[in-house]
């Protein structure tokens, strides 16, 4: 990253997600454990125990409702927030009609207790899948290499991912983006690639009106992952927004929180 020849930068995997530890969410019963509040405080105890400082969360899809919910949880913490493509959380229960709610539910259940779950995850984790979606999500597709397809799923194929994966794909309660943005105290700087076909701009657009937002960008031809897909135009927007908020610039750090979701 560009950022890290002036600053210190951390690529942090969540807990469940790339090579971090993968707990078996049946192990916590009833309570759920891979939830927004869960990451954010890895996140804010990643920052207080490993960085010893304030930090930049530069963050992609989901990845953006961990780091709203860290600042929100410990604002102390969170120097300015980057937001690249965040998810909408269109299948979030709220979202739903009442008369759908019952029927989602009972899908959830489907995948979570049945062999269909596993089954479904078989299919989903193979090079053919994961090509296949990110060539859905990424607008230029020449980005999708095999380098990139196999760093996808290589922890996707390590134990414990696919209950990981169902327990996470069956969250649909939790925070919306819209209800943790009122409550940010940091200054948010929001960019979206307008050819995201999973969360679509048009949509996206609402979140530059709430007073913690300093500016909305839009990047023209690029998809879900603009970080990856468009670094050129990425990397100068979070170095102006880095050296503008910060204070003293030498002890600035970024923890980079990226999803694939």
């Amino acid at each position: 990253m560009v950022l890290a020849k002036s600053h210190r930068v951390y690529s942090i995997d969540l807990i469940g997600y790339g090579y971090s530890d993968k707990p078996n969410p049946r192990d916590f019963f009833d309570k759920p454990f891979y939830t927004f509040e869960t990451w954010a405080s890895q996140l804010n105890d990643f920052c207080k125990d490993v960085v010893k400082d304030q930090a930049f969360f530069i963050c992609n899809s989901i990845g953006g409702l961990v780091g709203l919910q860290a600042a929100v949880m410990e604002p102390e913490i969170c120097r300015g927030m980057i937001l690249l493509n965040i998810s909408l959380r269109m299948l979030h229960i709220k979202k739903q009609p009442w008369y759908g709610r019952p029927l989602i539910r009972s899908f959830q259940n489907l995948l979570r207790n049945t062999a269909a779950g596993k089954l479904f995850y078989k299919m989903v984790a193979t090079s053919e899948s994961v090509r296949n979606i990110l060539c859905q999500c990424y607008n230029d597709t020449s980005q999708v290499t095999e380098e990139l397809v196999e760093k996808i799923l290589q922890p996707g194929l390590e134990p414990g991912a696919a209950d990981v994966f169902l327990e996470f794909i069956c969250y649909s309660g939790g925070p919306l983006p819209e209800e943790l943005l009122p409550q940010v105290k940091c200054p948010v700087l929001i960019a979206w690639g307008d050819k995201d076909p999973w969360e679509p701009i048009e949509l996206g657009r609402a979140y530059g009106n709430f007073d913690s937002v300093e500016d909305f960008i839009v990047l023209p031809n690029v998809g879900h992952c603009p970080q990856d897909e468009a670094p050129h135009l990425v990397n100068p927007l979070v170095e102006s927004f880095v050296t503008r908020h910060a204070t003293p610039p030498a002890s600035v750090s970024a923890a980079s929180l990226y999803s694939s979701n």
